[in-house]
């Protein structure tokens, strides 16, 4: 028990064999060390990058990381030998990962677990679904046992939705120890966060923002006895401007504390990051700069624009059965999309940042539970969540951002299962797409569609855009006449039900209508 009075002892552990590799680079503090280091992950000769994926995409599974076959071979005998046990875990935590069916630690796992008990700060960079979340969740817990405080550690994300799944994760692992966990997101009720956070949790996952909110406004709360701080997606805390919530936490928790730093992608903001808050951190690099997972099938589909969403129409037709993630670039495409593929009869669900947060999680929870099979999102979506059954990721508007690129397909082929990708490029995204290429360092295959078959659905497919455009109008109708009843009306109308647009299907509206007025009559 957490508030129990005894202390589990762990032995002093020394690093796995396997785990002894020049990989760990000490972070130097000073700018020229780091610059030069990026500079030589930036300069691989692009012909070693493009033999090293024709590799990977031959089945040798050699990753860009370590370039030396022998050295791989070596990983790969030792893999199987490496247990939970070894990294220097306790058995509640080893019976914790093997209740989750984790029967073997992953790479990063192996590298990043032993250097973290050993209290080492840590920034860790590996592909999407390499098991970072519990890279960092393990050591925490096994630090929270030997020295069991409240307030213990605090995990900042980019989004809301990946705040939750943290949680879980965290949950999952801490059932055997009575791990409390407290959700700090914005779009949520202050009050009862603040509620949750007087009970005390050991662990609090936030979105800075809206810890700032707390830490300034919430009476008796404070981080000043903090021992972890984590940064998930720690390159997206900073491009998305949180820059200045980052340091006011950083001003107002204790110096001497771990952090850890966990990313796909590294910026060189991040580099900054690391100069501010970390103490002789260690680098644990498990892909190269960018790299996609090797299960992962890569297509493009070169398409003019005004027939894109008959493409699509079309895909979603081939690859009937699968479950999709379709991604926009605004949150207007997204919800214009969803209602004109459920006019074709296709259920989908918008996700986007203008639904208001109880809508975000039932969209999610509804795709996750499997009752719909298409999600259509922004990038609020891109990062971090891991949904196991997504088997096709579709780029229906190509990334401003080549690195958005690597997180959105990285939603699919999770954790060594296999997963496609296509991206759809008009005569308008040949630049961003070839930026893309050329962040990936190999050619995409084309993704072969037979014209005459996508054609035939044209018909169909203009009269469910119709549909879509006069559906979305009323749909902004409703929100201007409840915004006009004033400030606090528009507020309520932001959030009202016409996010998730899931009643939105024109004959049943129309019956439903014309069945309420058949009822009225009568009692007249």
């Amino acid at each position: 028990q957490l508030d129990g009075a005894f202390v589990v002892e762990r032995p002093r552990n020394t690093l796995p064999r396997n785990c002894r590799s020049d990989r760990f680079v000490l972070a130097d503090s000073t700018p020229a060390t780091m610059s030069s280091s990026e500079s030589e992950i930036d300069d691989a000769s692009d012909v070693e990058q493009e033999q090293l994926a024709q590799a990977a995409v031959d089945g040798n599974g050699v990753s860009a990381e370590s370039a030396e076959e022998p050295e791989q071979d070596k990983q790969d005998g030792e893999e199987h030998v490496v247990s939970w046990e070894e990294l220097g875990l306790i058995d509640t935590l080893c019976q914790a990962c093997r209740a989750l069916k984790w029967k073997v630690p992953s790479k990063i796992q192996r590298e990043a677990i032993p250097l973290a008990l050993n209290g080492k700060d840590i920034i860790g960079l590996a592909e999407t679904g390499s098991g970072k979340t519990a890279a960092f969740a393990l050591p925490i817990l096994q630090a929270l046992l030997e020295n069991p405080q409240r307030y213990f550690a605090v995990v900042l994300t980019p989004t809301r939705e990946l705040a939750y799944q943290i949680s879980e994760q965290f949950e999952a692992l801490g059932t055997m120890i009575g791990v409390k966990c407290c959700v700090v997101v914005g779009g949520m009720d202050m009050v009862a966060q603040a509620l949750q956070l007087a009970r005390k949790p050991h662990i609090i996952i936030a979105t800075p923002g809206r810890l700032v909110d707390h830490l300034q406004n919430t009476k008796g709360f404070n981080l000043k006895a903090l021992k972890f701080l984590v940064m998930d997606e720690a390159d997206r805390i900073l491009n998305m401007d949180f820059e200045v919530e980052v340091n006011k936490i950083l001003r107002v928790i204790p110096r001497e504390r771990r952090t850890f730093l966990f990313s796909a992608t590294m910026t060189k903001k991040v580099k900054k990051l690391e100069r501010a808050s970390l103490r002789d951190p260690v680098k644990v690099e498990v892909s190269s700069k960018y790299q996609t997972v090797d299960k992962l099938l890569q297509y493009y589909i070169f398409i003019p624009a005004k027939y894109k969403d008959v493409y699509l129409v079309h895909i979603l037709n081939e690859l009937a059965g699968n479950s999709f993630m379709i991604f926009c670039s605004t949150c207007n495409n997204t919800v214009r999309t969803a209602l004109m593929l459920r006019a074709l009869g296709l259920a989908a669900v918008p996700l986007h940042g203008q639904m208001t947060q109880n809508k975000r999680m039932a969209a999610l929870n509804k795709f996750k539970s499997q009752t719909r099979q298409i999600l259509i999102s922004t990038d609020v979506a891109s990062r971090g969540l891991d949904i196991p059954h997504v088997d096709v990721v579709l780029n229906l508007d190509i990334p401003m951002h080549s690195k958005d690129y690597i997180h959105r397909v990285g939603r699919t082929a999770r954790a060594g299962r296999a997963g496609q990708a296509i991206t759809f490029v008009t005569q308008y995204d040949v630049e961003l797409y070839q930026r893309i290429e050329h962040l990936l360092s190999k050619k995409l295959p084309e993704y072969k569609c037979e014209e005459d078959e996508v054609m035939a659905l044209q018909e169909r497919v203009a009269e469910a855009q119709r549909t879509a455009r006069m559906e979305q109008k009323d749909i902004e109708e409703r929100k201007a006449s409840k915004g006009a009843k004033g400030k606090r009306g528009a507020a309520t109308a932001a959030g009202s039900d016409d996010d998730d647009t899931e009643q939105f299907n024109g004959a049943r509206k129309r019956l439903k209508t014309g069945k309420q007025g058949n009822k009225r009559k009568p009692r007249r």
